[in-house]
């Protein structure tokens, strides 16, 4: 079966850190570009971060650059969301997401680009 599944969310204090994991099955994880999303209540999903399959191109929306890390095993399936200094704001739903492009080189944020979806994962940041 063709999916990915997201990990390692959890209920945190501001200023620490969680890893997301996204593990893949049943498609040549290597050759897709992953996307991480996120959707918070009451608000649109929105992109948070990009990596594409030769792992030449990574993209973060701006209010989490400098605190989010993304990265990718393709020897383990999985990509993952490294996030410290965690905010209130952080508080989401995070979903990944995978699709195979013809140039190595790309990845987008936009999940409408993004052929296989997970059911995400729950991050919340509370004192």
């Amino acid at each position: 079966q063709i999916k990915v599944v997201e990990s390692g969310g959890a209920l945190v204090q501001p200023g620490e850190s969680l890893r997301l994991s996204c593990t893949a099955s049943g498609f040549m994880f290597g050759y897709y570009a992953i996307g991480w999303f996120r959707q918070a209540p009451g608000r649109e999903r929105e992109g948070v971060s990009c990596i594409s399959s030769d792992d030449g191109s990574r993209y973060y929306t701006g209010s989490v650059k400098g605190r989010f890390t993304i990265s990718r095993d393709n020897a383990k399936d999985t990509a993952y969301l490294q996030m410290m200094n965690l905010k209130p704001e952080d508080t989401a739903v995070y979903y990944c997401a995978a699709v195979q492009r013809a140039f190595s080189n790309w990845c987008g944020m936009d999940i409408e680009d993004y052929t296989i979806r997970g059911q995400g994962t729950q991050v919340t940041v509370s004192s």
